[in-house]
């Protein structure tokens, strides 16, 4: 029997196209982009490419497209880097309560160390920001924002561009060119559009891992004219943004995926929106089952449910033993037992948001390989609420 890899989420496998694109730059072109030779040269002009494919997808200029090791470090760069170039205008910055740590710890850090006054954002039941209460919070010594597009773990796809066109739209009133606009898009690269224009986004960060390229490469969008003060110095690559040799398979991968994904998103996304829904409905005629985020403006491919009396971690073994692969939330953060903090901003209660699992499906699901996992499932929760010392009531998924 065939194993199920239902965490793309965390990552997903590297497409061959993405391959045969990315081996030259491995063997044949190893050199370094400046190097003066005729080799580096045409390094070069390998990344130039890259930087022109992927501009062309974010509807950007090319000299607004950054490459860095990945979406964690692409974050970082903005909500660190551009706050810190602002602090003589304001030290005001809001985020969400449902971020990726990438994004969350380090405006938390800076927080602590008194370089900025952060204002976290709730969200309702379904994970969603109202763009009403960005504006609020806004303030003349506000700076920056940051807003996911697309929730790594609940799958809730936030109104961004409402977001950044209230957030242009308080600009022109305030008369003022700040607050800056980011927007972590790793989780939608796949399944959502990237106009940077449509979307009012002054900076935006994009991972390879999540879209079928490679890992240890990603994408900073940074809006021509917006400063930022740089993590990684040591060179001139990146427009004196980020030092350090650029990895330039791994760019040449992560344009060649971003291109392919674009391509087939429409046809893919009607695909996987049929597999998700069939298994939402096949888990939730579980008993005590909840699902988690919004029930159709989510990602194509996920579906996260709250099992009632079971932890988590141990249902992620017992499916281990099946060869169904899930997890109980982000992979960055699963060196921790705590609930997920996500699901937690939602509303749902601590005992509730013990036993969430994350299913993300991929390019490789098939029809056959939901109906497994719905035909697994309730036996593994059986299993693991007879072993349970607790019974709890539904008024704990309130």
């Amino acid at each position: 029997m065939r194993d199920i890899y239902l965490d793309n989420a965390a990552t997903t496998a590297l497409e061959p196209r993405v391959l045969d694109a990315m081996l030259p730059y491995f063997t044949e072109r190893p050199a370094n982009p400046s190097s003066f030779h005729s080799m580096g040269l045409r390094a070069k002009e390998a990344v130039a490419a890259a930087r022109g494919t992927v501009a062309g997808i974010l509807n950007s200029r090319e000299d607004e497209v950054l490459f860095t090791s990945g979406g964690t470090e692409s974050d970082n760069l903005a909500v660190v880097g551009i706050p810190r170039a602002y602090v003589a205008k304001g030290r005001h910055v809001i985020t969400s309560a449902i971020e990726h740590p990438a994004v969350l710890e380090p405006l938390l850090h800076l927080q602590k160390k008194s370089e900025i006054e952060l204002t976290v954002l709730p969200v309702d039941r379904f994970g969603m920001v109202d763009p009403a209460a960005v504006v609020a919070a806004l303030r003349p010594e506000t700076v920056f924002v940051s807003i996911m597009y697309a929730n790594n773990e609940i799958g809730t796809i936030q109104p961004i561009a409402e977001i950044g066109k209230e957030i242009l739209k308080w600009r022109k009133e305030h008369a003022t060119p700040l607050p800056y606009f980011h927007s972590d898009a790793c989780q939608a690269s796949g399944a959502c559009p990237l106009d940077v224009e449509k979307l009012h986004v002054d900076a935006m960060s994009v991972n390879g891992s999540k879209i079928y390229g490679p890992k240890g490469v990603g994408i900073l969008y940074l809006r021509r004219g917006v400063a930022l003060d740089p993590l990684v110095r040591g060179g001139g690559q990146e427009r004196g943004i980020r030092a350090g040799t650029e990895n330039v398979p791994g760019i040449v991968g992560l344009a060649t995926a971003l291109s392919l994904a674009r391509q087939e998103m429409e046809k893919e996304n009607a695909r996987l929106i049929a597999l998700r829904d069939r298994l939402i409905a096949g888990l939730l005629a579980i008993p005590k089952t909840r699902l988690n985020g919004h029930p159709t403006v989510r990602l194509p491919n996920n579906v996260n449910i709250s099992f009632l009396d079971i932890e988590g971690e141990a249902a992620v073994l017992y499916l281990d033993a099946e060869g169904i692969y899930v997890s109980t939330g982000s992979a960055c953060a699963s060196t921790s037992l705590d609930p997920s903090h996500v699901i937690l901003a939602t509303g749902l209660s601590y005992e509730g948001a013990h036993g969430s699992l994350r299913f993300t499906l991929g390019k490789h699901t098939t029809a056959d390989d939901i109906e497994r996992v719905i035909a697994v499932m309730p036996g593994v929760v059986q299993k693991l609420r007879v072993m349970s010392p607790v019974n709890l009531d539904m008024k704990y998924f309130a």
